[in-house]
């Protein structure tokens, strides 16, 4: 059965974009997303995983990109979303170190090739496409 994933990026008022940091793995960054889980939209992925990594409330704004990930046959979905309440985010689950409001321009690493893909796409404001992604490719 494939698997659908779905993630956020989020920005602030400054423009900067949300980075969370794993602690597992490569214990990279990335925008905030996972896994979808029975009975759940993609949207209603992003919007649930946003809360448990990062304990913000958001609501999904528009779609930005569909990627086909060849390698782990998955679907994953990226939506532009924006914070429905002005707490700020902390690192809120046992997979998250760390969570930091990020400048496009200086992004931390290490982090992956489709993390920034992805960020680009949402930025980008342009309407939602459908990518195929091969392997990840790390930048340290």
């Amino acid at each position: 059965m494939r698997r659908i994933g779905a993630a956020a990026v989020i920005r602030d008022e400054d423009g900067r974009v949300l980075l969370v940091r794993h602690s597992y793995g490569e214990r990279n960054w990335q925008i905030p997303g996972g896994v979808g889980e029975p009975g759940e939209s993609a949207a209603q992925t992003a919007v649930r995983e946003v809360r448990e990594e990062t304990g913000l409330k958001v609501t999904v704004e528009r779609l930005t990109g569909i990627y086909w990930e060849r390698p782990a046959d998955m679907h994953h979905f990226a939506f532009a979303c924006r914070r429905a309440t002005a707490e700020a985010p902390v690192p809120s689950s046992p997979e998250i170190t760390e969570v930091r409001w990020c400048e496009r321009a200086a992004l931390p690493r290490p982090l992956s090739d489709f993390t920034i893909r992805r960020i680009d796409d949402a930025l980008a404001g342009t309407p939602a496409d459908v990518h195929e992604i091969e392997e990840r490719k790390w930048l340290r």
